[in-house]
């Protein structure tokens, strides 16, 4: 079933690229990516630990049991429900393209192919390949659909992504060599095992995790290799986007709860410049993308780049999670992993939606837009309100237990003055939400409007599309344990 989930965008894409399909066959193969993944979910049994529905070749290098393997644990299944959610609304919300539309069809299928295979891949090199395989579709999309200097954002992002994949190979090669002989493997699964003995010395744990780190941090757009995304997000098409940062991204998150956390803990301790521990620096880190970026998002006055330094910003949230190193806040860290990529795909989608009728985002050309598009200024105020922490979402939810990691009896010290420094990104995102919303949907129509002011409202499958997102969003923030049940036995196994 999990290799059948994998080859449904992919040989959805091969097809469109032969020229065998069209519009038609993407939507089926989102829509039946979400059947299987839904499927997977129902039938993942909560009560066990470990990986299931396990589905391998024989080892293509025996001596390093590198082979074609893929499973699922409970964090890998809420990253799925995630990649099928974004996936089909990203493709309902797309508009339609004149040229070279099953290219375009087809590169977003590839880059939700490779978020699925990074996620279902139980082997640490198919892991690493399939995130590979999604940048070459995200780059370009960005480069030929794209809008404004997409072309220097096209460049940007592959610059910078490529030197964090390379980063990134370095790290795992490094993780890989600093294993004791006999517990070298591939395998996630193997890996764990070794994790959980703890086979790598603490005198050897720093170096690994500075280059994991700064490689998954690249990808994450951790503060201060941060300045690739909002450009590159505001010039991408509208599924790109919702797919990067709401999918992609979270790859680098999900590999370091997945390796670094299990295999480098004492890292955290160790001294890195004079006094300053590897702990106190990714405190630092993160608290630049919650406080400064956050700044930076108040700053801008062009919508695309409000979600943009937005999404960034958040990231700083998810990080203090995982600094927290225990279950309440790495479970916090998990589940805002999932309400954060809903309610930034939301909020690109209907970004897009306004790109589209207007042709612009500057704040100058918009305002009055409830009155013509009541049903998508409901939905942005949700997604807006979701991204704030607003009760009631995942995000506040998630917020609140990474928040009640921090100052667990683990959490003493500078993390306690960082997560202090943290709650001030609260205000400050709902300073530039609410400005954002108030400024698009609010007000007079403006005289700097060049398109009809009078815009058409959403219809049909679009609307279901950003109801599942912002339903689920409330489904995951009034029954959190749903989810938790899913990722908690994956996390205890990490920690231990």
């Amino acid at each position: 079933m999990l290799t059948t989930l994998l080859l449904v965008p992919i040989v959805s894409a091969v097809a469109l690229l032969l020229g065998k399909g069209n519009r038609s066959l993407t939507k089926f193969s989102a829509l039946l990516q979400a059947a299987i993944t839904l499927l997977v979910c129902l039938g993942y049994d909560t009560a066990k630990s470990g990986y299931q529905f396990v589905y391998e070749l024989q080892p293509f290098v025996p001596s390093l049991d590198l082979k074609y393997s893929v499973g699922v644990d409970g964090l890998s299944v809420v990253m799925l429900l995630l990649t099928a959610l974004v996936t089909t609304a990203a493709i309902w919300l797309s508009p339609t393209i004149e040229k070279r539309a099953n290219l375009y069809d087809a590169c977003v299928l590839l880059i939700s192919a490779g978020a699925t295979g990074a996620f279902l891949a139980k082997d640490l090199f198919f892991f690493y390949a399939f995130h590979e395989l999604a940048l070459i579709p995200t780059f370009l999309l960005i480069g030929l659909w794209g809008t404004g200097e997409r072309q220097a954002a096209a460049w940007k992002i592959t610059i910078y992504l490529g030197f964090g994949s390379i980063v990134l190979l370095v790290g795992l090669t490094d993780l890989f060599l600093s294993l004791p002989a006999d517990l070298r493997s591939f395998d996630l699964e193997k890996l764990a095992a070794a994790a959980a003995r703890h086979a790598i010395p603490a005198s050897a744990q720093l170096r690994p995790w500075l280059l994991l780190t700064a490689g998954f941090g690249i990808l994450i757009s951790l503060f201060p290799f941060h300045s690739w995304a909002a450009p590159a997000y505001s010039s991408a098409p509208t599924p790109a986007a919702m797919l990067h940062a709401g999918v992609l991204k979270k790859f680098g998150l999900y590999g370091i709860i997945r390796l670094v956390v299990p295999f480098l803990p004492d890292a955290l301790k160790q001294p890195v410049v004079g006094d300053w521990s590897a702990h106190d620096l990714l405190l630092l880190a993160l608290l630049g993308n919650i406080l400064y970026v956050g700044l930076v998002t108040i700053a801008q006055r062009k919508l695309d780049f409000v979600i943009g330094f937005s999404s960034v910003m958040h990231m700083g949230y998810i990080f203090l999670g995982i600094a927290s190193m225990n279950i309440t806040g790495l479970s916090g860290a998990c589940l805002l992993m999932f309400a954060h990529g809903l309610s930034v795909a939301a909020l690109f989608g209907i970004t897009g939606i306004i790109r589209e009728r207007e042709g612009s985002l500057s704040f100058d050309r918009l305002g009055g837009a409830m009155k013509s598009m009541p049903y998508l200024g409901i939905c942005f105020a949700m997604a807006a309100f979701a991204s704030i922490g607003l009760p009631g979402f995942a995000n506040f939810a998630s917020e609140t237990m990474v928040f009640f990691g921090c100052f667990q009896s683990g959490g003493t010290g500078f993390i306690r003055t960082a997560t202090i420094l943290a709650l001030w990104g609260v205000v400050i995102s709902a300073v530039y939400m609410l400005r954002a919303y108030r400024t698009v949907f609010l007000g007079e129509v403006p005289p700097a409007r060049t398109g009809s002011s009078a815009w058409a409202d959403l219809h049909g499958p679009a609307k279901l599309t950003l109801a599942a997102l912002l339903g689920t969003l409330l489904l995951a923030g009034c029954f959190p344990k749903t989810l938790i049940a899913y990722i908690k036995p994956t996390l205890e196994a990490a920690l231990r």
